[in-house]
């Protein structure tokens, strides 16, 4: 297993906190991401797990507190290559939309190309690279569609794998995949932390899967941050998460 430097903070939260309109959904929560971590974040559903996701991500702004994304506030960072994302697949794909794998991948270059610029053989070198990651360079010319739900959400790791980032989220990335692929999945995520030293995020319900798949799993409980640690202190009984004293 390749080693965290956990003296280099890639993502830094600080004492952020957040509502929808009166409702408190997230109070004084810190978090720091190392690079070449594999971190789950969990918590059962509406305990604000997402919503910690999209303020990272700049798509929320929070009522208190502050983000640093590679050692810049994120009200100045620029560099979004540098940060993958994989949202949930069943909100965000219609699977009648008339595209080819190669063209879902494609889009992940548009943070290097924008929006306007043709793509380059370079570029499709660096989505050949991508599903070539995932093992799904054989299904360049299908049409997305057509592909079960394992295979797409391979092809949705390819696409922001295309853009070269350093570290990637993955917004529930299981739900609705049957457990034999949810295994290959998350043999699929090891190997991307260890061959491309990639930083991975998992926000997940399934406690679990993070148990045995992440090295560091951070518990939002109580709209709050109340657990951020290795694996071999955590284990998990039927009444929640609870440290290991030994």
């Amino acid at each position: 297993m390749h080693t965290i430097d956990h003296t280099k903070s890639i993502i830094e939260v600080s004492n952020i906190s957040f509502s929808y309109n009166e409702e408190e959904v997230l109070k004084d929560v810190n978090l720091s991401i190392h690079k070449g971590d594999y971190l789950g974040v969990v918590g059962s559903n509406g305990s604000g797990k997402t919503t910690l996701l999209r303020i990272i991500l700049g798509l929320l702004s929070p009522k208190s507190g502050s983000v640093k994304l590679f050692g810049q506030d994120i009200s100045d960072f620029k560099d979004w290559s540098r940060i993958g994302y994989v949202p949930q697949k069943v909100i965000n794909f219609d699977n009648n939309f008339p595209v080819t794998v190669e063209e879902v991948v494609l889009m992940g270059r548009y943070g290097k190309l924008g929006l306007f610029h043709r793509a380059s053989k370079r570029d499709k070198q660096k989505v050949d690279e991508a599903l070539k990651h995932v093992d799904m360079l054989d299904y360049s010319n299908r049409p997305i569609g057509d592909l079960s739900g394992g295979q797409q959400q391979r092809v949705f790791i390819a696409r922001a794998l295309a853009g070269k980032p350093e570290i990637i989220f993955l917004d529930e990335p299981t739900v609705g995949v049957e457990k034999d692929v949810k295994e290959k999945f998350y043999q699929l995520l090891h190997d991307l932390n260890e061959k491309l030293n990639l930083t991975i995020v998992i926000v997940t319900h399934d406690i679990e899967s993070m148990a045995s798949e992440a090295m560091h799993v951070a518990c939002i409980k109580d709209n709050t941050l109340v657990f951020h640690e290795s694996i071999d202190d955590l284990f998990i009984e039927s009444h929640g998460i609870i440290n290991k004293h030994i």
